[in-house]
């Protein structure tokens, strides 16, 4: 529906720049904007957000790679929100480096698993007690964005079956890693689902650096626009699946 997602607290990784900016900034246009919005940047002093203002919501600075920072993440929502908990975890934090099957190295493939998989399952795992609060808090049964969720950015490219844009980007170490990312997505609506924490991928079609043109959502403001409308419109029936920014189903 055209009312926007109205969600209390929302915590946002990866907001030094790109997704994570329009992300947040999308929320906080929101009719109903989040009462708590938490913008976790890698890098807490803002560099790498060029001229962008730096975001009006808290900003704990959260390497996810680092069990510590997303400790101390925890610990400054925890503040914030109390017995209420976190509503939604958006793990966006995301690396890629350009490879071909050629050139692929170890180095690659275990930096950007390190980031793209590992990152988010240690943020879910640590964010779980505040979003089981939320869970619980919420007087409604159903499962949505608004009651208590992880949402996975994933990408198409991580998809097996669509296999799309080989000839643009082999990107051996994104592909696999974004796989990856969909399993734990499987794993974590399994395992949470009976919790009333809903589990989606999604993929923003906005990805870095930008696949031929047609190919994806023509702006980021388009790529945020659809994303956000897809979250207010998740249910009990998407946990554990994955979809794309026009809200559209896609095959694992």
């Amino acid at each position: 529906g055209m009312e926007g997602l109205s969600v209390g607290s929302v915590l946002l990784t990866g907001c030094d720049g790109g997704l994570g900016l329009g992300l947040l900034k999308g929320l906080l246009e929101q009719p109903s904007p989040p009462r708590r919005l938490f913008a976790a940047c890698t890098d807490p002093q803002g560099k790498g957000r060029g001229d962008q203002p730096a975001p009006k919501p808290s900003c704990p600075h959260a390497d996810v790679t680092d069990p510590n920072s997303i400790k101390a993440a925890v610990g400054k929502v925890r503040e914030e929100v109390g017995s209420a908990g976190l509503n939604l975890l958006v793990n966006n934090t995301s690396t890629t480096r350009r490879s071909t099957l050629a050139t692929e190295t170890a180095e690659n493939m275990s930096l950007v698993y390190t980031t793209n998989t590992i990152g988010p399952l240690q943020t879910s795992q640590a964010f779980l007690p505040l979003l089981k609060e939320a869970a619980e808090a919420k007087g409604q049964r159903e499962m949505s964005c608004s009651r208590a969720a992880i949402i996975n950015i994933s990408s198409i490219l991580g998809s097996i079956e669509v296999a799309e844009a080989w000839e643009e980007r082999q990107d051996i170490c994104y592909r696999c890693s974004k796989a990856a990312l969909n399993m734990l997505t499987k794993c974590l609506a399994l395992e949470y689902g009976s919790s009333g924490i809903l589990c989606v991928s999604v993929d923003p079609g906005h990805v870095t650096p930008p696949l031929e043109p047609g190919m994806g959502p023509v702006t980021l403001e388009e790529s945020v626009r659809g994303v956000l409308q897809l979250l207010a419109q998740l249910s009990a029936t998407s946990n554990g699946t994955f979809w794309d920014w026009r809200g559209q189903r896609l095959p694992w």
